[in-house]
């Protein structure tokens, strides 16, 4: 089911991260052992009152050119209202209501989205009086809250919440396969999406997606029904987007959650850039299936080691996601194209894979015997069993006498050894470890 999106508006230093922060709370320390995974973060998750909802902080969409304080607000503020579907704008109460509120209030006021006006920095009663002001502004009641101490927050969630749109869920059958094309500007997911249809189509009607923008694509290919989640639509809203790389990453988001099987697309003749990074790990973040795709592959000069070079180019720079396959192709020439589609429904399968319990835990009492934990403080950690209890990404549970002492290394180990037996090729595996008394 698609997540309602916030968006966090407003001038810079007015606390838009710190607010960021706190309502997406330690949801995204998971992945930070995780190596190769950029921690710069504009988009995350949360949950309130049993609702889960995106959040956007727009403090951290970079403008490029023109580096007018005004001139870059007013564009995150057009960002927001065309990805939002409730808007936190956020001010200051200890400057007071200023020019550049005014004109943020203009912007989010003709866009008729739900606005939700929070002025931060609410330290102390004295400030708590000077929040009327914001009054002038016109969304009504503000919200005063304390990015620094935390107050008020649960108050501003509750607003959120009450005003978060239902979205439908998709109604596709289970057994299809739905594919989002993800990555930054001009790698070539609009001619990906006309390349498979233009050779493979064989049942095709374009369909609204319960996303903005997005069009939902079905088609059939060998039996199997896949569902294309195109997020290339970006391209036709003008420079603001076009200079906003990281415009990129919301609307990846969008059809990431909705999606399978994400196809992480990367400009083959321009090489992987730090974007690329940003865009790959939300879809590991968000437990999909998952392949990299090398478009442009025509136009790239090569030798017979080329493609080598550049796959270990992308285990280098992806060190989070080595179990996801690499597919060489170009979409304008359909190069390699007809390599992509059992791939796909290769990693689908795996994703949704299911390993009974007894073997799962034959894998894991060999990779004890070959490997023991190592002890901690005289301590060692002993494994009593395991079972996995979710697909879509696989999930684990492995009962210990101490979950302390399950170290990053070891679990990883552990992973590897149940990767090398099962496969579970292009989805990740999560792994969490439990005491052995909290069975029940």
């Amino acid at each position: 089911m698609a997540r309602p999106v916030v968006a966090i508006v407003g001038r810079p230093n007015v606390g838009k991260s710190t607010i960021f922060n706190r309502l997406i709370g330690d949801r995204l320390a998971i992945v930070e052992d995780k190596p190769g995974i950029t921690r710069d973060r504009i988009y995350g998750s949360a949950e309130w009152n049993g609702k889960a909802f995106s959040v956007i902080d727009t403090g951290g969409i970079e403008i490029d050119g023109d580096d007018m304080i005004l001139k870059s607000i007013r564009m995150q503020a057009e960002l927001a209202i065309e990805e939002a579907d409730v808007i936190i704008f956020m001010c200051d109460a200890k400057t007071g209501v200023t020019q550049s509120d005014e004109e943020v209030a203009q912007i989010l006021f003709r866009s008729g989205k739900p606005v939700i006006l929070a002025v931060n920095k609410v330290d102390n009663l004295k400030r708590a009086e000077d929040i009327y002001e914001f009054y002038s502004l016109g969304f009504g009641d503000p919200v005063g809250i304390s990015g620094s101490h935390g107050t008020g927050i649960g108050d501003l969630l509750d607003v959120v919440v009450e005003n978060l749109p239902d979205l439908a869920d998709d109604d596709y059958d289970e057994d299809v396969i739905r594919v989002a094309l993800i990555g930054r500007p001009n790698v070539g997911k609009s001619s990906l999406v006309n390349a498979i249809l233009g050779e493979e189509r064989v049942i095709v009607s374009d369909i609204a997606g319960t996303t903005r923008d997005a069009i939902d694509t079905p088609f059939e290919k060998d039996g199997q029904r896949y569902v294309l989640i195109d997020t290339a639509g970006m391209r036709k809203r003008g420079k603001v987007y076009e200079t906003t790389e990281k415009y990129s990453v919301m609307r990846a988001m969008r059809a990431i959650e909705r999606a399978d099987v994400v196809l992480v697309l990367i400009n083959g003749e321009e090489g992987i850039i730090e974007q690329d990074k940003h865009i790959a790990g939300y879809a590991y973040e968000a437990g999909k299936a998952s392949l990299f795709v090398v478009n442009k592959w025509d136009v790239v000069e090569k030798d017979d080691k080329t493609m080598q070079q550049f796959e270990r180019k992308i285990r280098d720079h992806f060190l989070f996601m080595t179990y996801a396959p690499i597919v060489f192709l170009s979409a304008k020439t359909k190069q390699r194209l007809h390599k992509l589609l059992p791939v796909v429904k290769h990693v689908a399968e795996q994703h949704s894979l299911r390993v009974q319990t007894h073997l799962l835990n034959d894998v894991i009492s060999d990779a004890i015997a070959i490997n023991p934990p190592p002890t901690d403080k005289g301590r060692r950690l002993r494994i009593n069993y395991s079972t996995q209890v979710a697909v879509k990404p696989p999930t684990m549970v492995v009962f210990v006498n101490d979950p302390e002492l399950m170290h990053f290394s070891y679990e990883r180990y552990l992973e590897n050894k149940i990767r090398a037996a099962f496969d579970f090729e292009g989805t990740p595996i999560r792994i969490f470890t439990r005491r052995k008394s909290d069975e029940s």
